[in-house]
Formats: C-alpha cells, structure tokens, sequence
C-alpha cells in the first residue's frame, strides 16, 4: 500500500464495512483494560493498550497482517491516531484507518448501548 498517514473513516462508515462478512478489517483497540471494560466495542478486536507497548512491540508482526485493513480505535480518536501513524513508520505496507472520534462517536452515533465515558 505505501501508506503515508492513516485514512479517517466515520463511524457511519465503519458500521457498513463491518455489515460486509467478505471484508472484515481488523480492528485494533488502543485503549487501557479499564476503558474496554467500561466500554467495549461490540465487535472482536486486537486490544493493544499503548501503555503496554514495550509488551506486544515485538509480536506486532504475528498479530497484525498486511493483508485485511487495519482499523485503529481508542476513546476519542487521537491515541489511535498516532497508533495508526507509528504503524505506518513501522511498515508502510500496511492498511491502516483511523475511526474519526472514537468509541465515544461509535456510541453516540451508531450504538448507544455502548457507554459514554
């Protein structure tokens, strides 16, 4: 892909792509475990806490692939943003999306089961 920086994508956006079984993304959550058991994104996902980092850096490559697209989220969008940016340093031949405003935006515009936090 040779990606430069992460494309945004709506929660609108997101919703249908994950209504498509054929082209499921990976979805990868950036956020802290108290914040995903606060508020959980009512799909699987690859949960890497940037706080933990020096944890999963060295299996990045065995949990991610260059062949789905990848879907950065955190609470508000800016944490996964800069997850998505040092993901495309790392290997430019990733997919990778940012979802504009985060779970908070999931919630208040597509599943407002999901708590606000």
């Amino acid at each position: 892909m040779n990606q430069k920086t992460p494309q945004n994508l709506t929660p609108r956006q997101l919703e249908k792509w994950l209504q498509d079984k054929d082209k499921q993304p990976l979805l990868v959550d950036v956020r802290e475990q108290a914040e995903l058991d606060i508020a959980a994104f009512p799909s699987p996902i690859v949960h890497l806490p940037l706080s933990q980092a020096s944890v999963w850096t060295t299996s990045l490559k065995s949990n991610l692939s260059f062949k789905k697209p990848i879907v950065a989220l955190c609470h508000s969008g800016i944490r996964s943003w800069n997850f998505a940016l040092w993901l495309i340093e790392q290997d430019d031949r990733y997919n990778v999306w940012n979802l504009e405003g985060g779970i908070d935006a999931w919630s208040m515009q597509i599943d407002d089961s999901v708590p606000r936090y």
